[in-house]
């Protein structure tokens, strides 16, 4: 019999449908039982007809009973399960060994400095961007103003390729900052460089195929291809930057930071720029040129891109993650008008669109200045923080004993060590005394080069002064 509880919040006939269907799915109403007509189970519960009818209306519609006008309300013919015991809980599938991915998760995780609880004091991270309140304040009301005005038309499902203001708004940007001249639909934004890779791997290329890429070089950039199956190909990189003569002849695509070589930090010089241009419209292979921070530069101009030398073998990779904030993942991919297409077309199948609200809040942070703004104020702060990064470098004598590279662009330098020296200890011994630094050795395929990848961009000169004084005392 099922009973009501006057205690029991939940409206009467939730109370009795819960009680119904565990009777059913216990078995203690079996297959077949006819259930009393719903005007006797109200005056026998004390609860009007209609509760009861709702409770029966639920029942049918989810399955547990059929009805017919002969033959009144009975339980479904089904096999019910017996609810397990606790001693022996039931068990789901079991998810497939993935060691690919469990390596190259392991991978980002030491590159980007396993974070753990430990202490520290000063963190030479190479991958976060400068932020203050000044931004804060900015994106904020950049992110209110768009909330209130947004049409209800933008809330819709969106474009593959990205929304459209925004992607005329870099257009714009590329032309007057970068020499880049193309159309909207040639631009397409993505959720940060990593996302970019995978669709170009996804879009461009088939499983098998060969890619070569820098050692030293980007993590992601080979994790991601390598999870998807290509071959991946290690090209080393000296003063000149990528080593074009060992591009392996079968490479379909070759990942490239020529502005400021991720790691190692030098630029491409331009007779291999030459060569590497010469060889893709030879070979038919993409060039991949990620310019990740070479908005950031110390002596001069930002030096021509790949892309604009040669548009139709170059996909251009942009992100704001350096520019603005990792934390809104908005990027975008440059490139010729088929190959963009292609990549929107399985954008548009496997992620469908980036969220619209990080979109339309960055066109109007752009729209309204706030973003040139930011920029000039950052590599005010880049400027001076470079400086004294390499001051601290010269003064404590390290620069006598390590290599130092990459101080003409970017928010990083390398300090690059002996092959021999024990880099992994250093590290170690720096992160006891509360310093985080980022070894060389994260950044490289196949080769062994040693040193410390130190950014500077969060923190402050006076820090900076102190950490690279610290280190200095740990390796004399």
């Amino acid at each position: 019999m099922l009973k009501v509880n006057r205690d029991d919040k939940r409206p009467i006939w939730q109370q009795l449908l819960d009680q119904a269907i565990y009777n059913i799915t216990t078995g203690k109403w079996p297959p077949g039982e006819l259930l009393l007509p719903s005007r006797e189970l109200a005056l026998l519960i004390g609860v009007s007809r209609s509760t009861i009818q709702i409770v029966y209306e639920e029942l049918f519609s989810r399955g547990y009973t059929t009805t017919s006008r002969r033959g009144g309300t009975r339980v479904s013919e089904w096999t019910y399960a017996t609810r397990p015991s606790e001693e022996a809980p039931s068990q789901g599938p079991v998810p497939p060994e993935l060691p690919i991915l469990n390596d190259s998760i392991g991978h980002l995780h030491s590159w980007f400095g396993d974070k753990n609880n430990r202490k520290i004091d000063i963190d030479f991270s190479p991958h976060v961007p400068y932020l203050d309140e000044h931004f804060k304040k900015n994106w904020r009301h950049s992110f209110l103003q768009t909330s209130a005005e947004t049409d209800l038309d933008s809330w819709a499902y969106g474009d593959a390729y990205g929304f459209l203001p925004l992607r005329e708004q870099i257009k714009r940007y590329l032309s007057l900052e970068r020499g880049i001249h193309v159309d909207t639909d040639q631009i397409m934004l993505t959720s940060g460089a990593q996302h970019s890779i995978d669709l170009i791997a996804q879009s461009l290329l088939q499983e098998g195929d060969t890619v070569s890429v820098e050692d030293p070089g980007f993590p992601a950039s080979w994790i991601a291809m390598k999870y998807r199956r290509m071959q991946v190909v290690p090209v080393p990189v000296d003063e000149y930057g990528l080593c074009v003569d060992d591009i392996h002849p079968q490479s379909k695509l070759v990942f490239v930071t020529p502005s400021h070589q991720c790691a190692v930090g030098v630029i491409m010089s331009e007779p291999r720029r030459q060569q590497l241009l010469h060889l893709a419209a030879g070979h038919r292979f993409w060039i991949v040129e990620d310019d990740y921070d070479s908005e950031f530069r110390y002596r001069g101009d930002p030096l021509p891109t790949l892309f604009s030398k040669s548009p139709q073998n170059t996909l251009y990779m942009m992100s704001f993650s350096k520019m603005v904030a990792p934390g809104i993942r908005l990027s975008a991919i440059i490139g010729p008008k088929e190959a963009i297409r292609q990549l929107a077309r399985v954008h548009e199948l496997t992620y469908r669109h980036l969220p619209i609200m990080e979109q339309i809040t960055l066109t109007h942070f752009i729209e309204h200045g706030h973003f040139m703004r930011h920029m000039r104020r950052v590599r005010n702060v880049y400027r001076r923080r470079h400086e004294a990064m390499t001051k601290a470098i010269i003064k404590t004598g390290l620069s006598e004993h390590f290599t130092l590279s990459g101080v003409e662009t970017g928010l990083h330098m390398l300090l690059e060590a002996d092959p021999s020296f024990d880099e992994q200890a250093v590290t170690n011994l720096a992160l006891e005394q509360g310093i985080r630094v980022y070894p060389l050795s994260q950044y490289c395929l196949e080769c062994d080069r040693k040193g410390w990848v130190l950014g500077f961009a969060r923190v402050d000169e006076e820090t900076i002064d102190e950490g690279i004084h610290r280190l200095a005392e740990m390796l004399g």
